[in-house]
Formats: structure tokens, C-alpha cells, sequence
């Protein structure tokens, strides 16, 4: 299974054009007919002017073919990118592979953390296989969406999501793991494994299947 991380940054002040647009023309145009969307978020705390999406695919190759397809849809294309191009500053795509499968919380009303490291060269294996071990114990305070290696742009790096009611319940939830003498030892493990950490708090969009 292939999944596909996408990044739009857009221009000050655009975005809720954007996700106008995105609601009442893209969602209703694209479906899950060239891939299954699983989540798509604003950014609320983090790079501000941010929305994230979450696509999965069989493979590389069914998204190629997929994509090829939409890129043949007038309503698509001039209907939605070719309104949305000039809201946007930046796009960014990040291609990944579960090594924890993905979950979807059992309710909805949930705020998302979405955390991106980036691995000392040589160190995504062994930090992912500890990170797999350790998840019975951190699922105790709150439960892991999914866990991915990323291929591309930075094979370097991994990323992970969580769901929580809200952030007092993060809060709590990461007190109580760090008081953990087991996460704690993971922690002594882990952490020297890694080069850069990054955490963005994420609000579902009106078109997220992820609520």
C-alpha cells in the first residue's frame, strides 16, 4: 500500500477560498475514484496557511494510472486546479509505508498531531522496529493512527499521526507516557537515533473522512 502526504501552503488570506473550492468542486469531482482519501486537515498550530491531505493507493503504479486519468477530467482540471493554482505559495508531497497500519479513531470530534522526524543517516530501521515494539505501551495513554517510513523526498525520515479529543487530552496523555519507565527508556533509545522532530496540530476539514 502505497500512501501520499500532500502539503498546499498557501497565500496569506487564501485558504478559506481554497477549501470553499475543495468542498463544493474538487471532493465532489475526485471522490475516491482516483484514490481513497483517508484525512485531510488544516493546520491550527504549526506553519500557519496549511492544509494536509492523506491519500492511499494499491501501489506506485495504480497511482500513476489514477492520476493520469484525473489529469483528463475537464471538471478537474478546469474547474478546480486551474481556480486553486493561483491561491497556492508552495506544494509539497511526501510518498510512505505503513510499518504500523492505520487506524481511524473510534469517534469523531478529534484534533490530529501529526509528527515528522528526521532519522540520523542509516537509523529509520532500527528507530521504526523500537518505535513497533514500544507502541503497546504508548497506546495505554492514546491510540496511534498510523506510523510510516517516508520514501520520498527524505527517505530519512518517518511520520506519525494521533488523535486526541482535544489538547488538554494530549496533554495528559503525553504526562502520563513520559512518566512511564518504559517509554521513558524508550525515549533514552530513541531519541539519539534522531536529527530533527517537528509537530503540527491539525483540525479536520469539512471533506475529511477522518473527523
Amino acid at each position: 500500500m502505497l500512501y501520499e502526504l500532500r502539503t498546499y501552503t498557501f497565500i496569506p488570506g487564501k485558504m478559506p477560498e481554497y477549501l470553499k473550492l475543495s468542498e463544493e468542486v474538487g471532493s465532489k469531482v475526485r471522490g475516491d475514484r482516483y484514490g481513497k482519501r483517508l484525512g485531510s486537515w488544516t493546520a491550527d498550530i504549526g506553519v500557519l496557511n496549511q492544509v494536509w491531505h492523506l491519500w492511499e493507493y494499491e501501489s506506485y503504479e495504480e497511482r500513476t494510472r489514477l492520476r493520469a486519468e484525473l489529469s483528463q477530467n475537464r471538471d478537474w482540471t478546469e474547474g478546480f486546479t486551474s481556480k486553486i493554482r493561483p491561491l497556492l505559495a508552495r506544494q509539497e508531497i511526501r510518498f510512505m509505508n505503513a510499518f504500523l497500519p492505520f487506524k481511524a479513531p473510534a469517534k469523531a470530534g478529534n484534533v490530529y498531531e501529526l509528527r515528522i522526524y528526521r532519522a540520523n543517516t542509516g537509523a529509520v530501521k532500527p528507530w521504526s522496529e523500537l518505535f513497533k515494539s514500544i507502541m503497546p505501551v504508548r497506546e495505554k495513554y492514546s491510540p496511534n493512527v498510523c506510523a510510516w517510513t517516508v520514501e520520498s523526498p527524505d527517505p530519512n525520515s518517518v511520520a506519525h499521526l494521533w488523535a486526541y479529543r482535544d489538547l488538554l487530552e494530549r496533554r495528559d496523555a503525553r504526562d502520563a507516557a513520559l512518566r512511564d519507565p518504559e517509554w521513558q527508556a524508550f525515549l533514552g533509545k530513541g531519541t539519539a537515533m534522531l536529527a530533527e522532530m517537528q509537530s503540527v496540530i491539525m483540525l479536520p476539514t469539512a471533506v475529511s473522512p477522518l473527523k
